[in-house]
């Protein structure tokens, strides 16, 4: 229950009951919290943490984006965030780092202060009352009327609390409609992503997925082009027009809870085989590493110890 589980904050361990922040601080009233989500997993050697160097990383690159400061090196949220995992006993699930202003401010601007840093470990099952994702089934997607955030606004790659309501936007609107999942396009009219997941498309057996500049550098994107790229899979990441969402074979989802997550409906069409064989491959593939079983891919896996 979330209520056992131990939260890092501010360089300790408190209960779950005692992570809190004022409601004005501005991080709660401007949106001005960067955060991370990762997965671990449970494999043949114990829990493991996927590619928690490259989810640190990400995290200074949105601090540097928006011109903040966090409160500690990489190697020391490395330390905590496997030390957050180990206390709290758990094999499998979800990792949240979020950092935040906690003074409370009026001002539009925030405070010239270090970020504070908080991380959370939980396990979905035990915690958040299961999480289904019904891979076998597929999941239904429409093309939302919201656009993806223009990265002439904002910085889109910066995971920043504030940039999360386009994609909010684009979930509501779609489950309104009657789908399980919105894909976003781009203020010029190619597809971006999902509200907060990457699109993938196949088509001739070609993997195909929009490229870097108007969307987030997934971590899941990318690990998904590296392991096609090692079993032989042809890829290709350009601007998409979203006709190819009507023309291709396949079209999956990608992101930290399930790193493939099959799409069998976009709109009103159908799509034929739901996995398709590359969706499958790749779904199988991604399933290995992450369980330890693939030795190619194991400096992904970060070991809780």
């Amino acid at each position: 229950m979330l209520e056992d589980r131990m939260v890092y904050l501010r360089g300790d361990f408190v209960p779950w009951s005692e992570a809190k922040v004022h409601l004005m601080s501005h991080s709660v009233g401007r949106g001005s919290a960067i955060f991370e989500v990762l997965s671990f997993h449970n494999t043949l050697r114990g829990p493991a943490v996927f590619r928690l160097d490259e989810h640190v990383e990400r995290l200074f690159t949105s601090a540097l984006l928006l011109g903040m400061e966090l409160p500690m090196s990489r190697d020391s949220f490395h330390r905590a965030v496997l030390e957050t995992v180990r206390r709290n006993g758990v094999k499998e699930g979800f990792i949240k780092i979020i950092c935040f202003y906690s003074q409370v401010a009026f001002s539009i601007f925030p405070p010239r202060e270090k970020l504070d840093a908080s991380i959370f470990a939980v396990d979905p099952g035990q915690d958040l009352k299961g999480m289904a994702f019904p891979f076998d089934k597929g999941t239904t997607a429409c093309v939302s009327r919201w656009r993806k955030l223009d990265p002439e606004t904002v910085p889109v790659e910066a995971k920043a609390a504030a940039n999360y309501l386009n994609g909010i936007m684009a979930k509501e609107d779609a489950r309104k409609r009657g789908f399980e999942e919105a894909i976003m396009l781009d203020t010029q009219g190619f597809i971006a992503e999902g509200g907060t997941e990457s699109v993938f498309l196949v088509k001739d057996g070609r993997l195909m997925t929009p490229s870097i500049g108007t969307v987030l550098k997934s971590i899941s994107r990318k690990s998904v082009l590296e392991v096609a790229k090692v079993m032989g899979i042809e890829t290709l990441e350009g601007r998409l027009r979203p006709e190819l969402l009507f023309a291709s074979e396949e079209v999956f989802f990608s992101g930290t809870p399930i790193k493939v997550l099959a799409v069998r409906q976009v709109e009103e069409r159908v799509l034929e085989k739901v996995p398709g064989p590359v969706t499958k491959k790749l779904s199988e593939a991604m399933n290995n590493i992450v369980s330890g079983k693939d030795d190619r891919f194991k400096a992904w896996l970060f070991p809780v110890g």
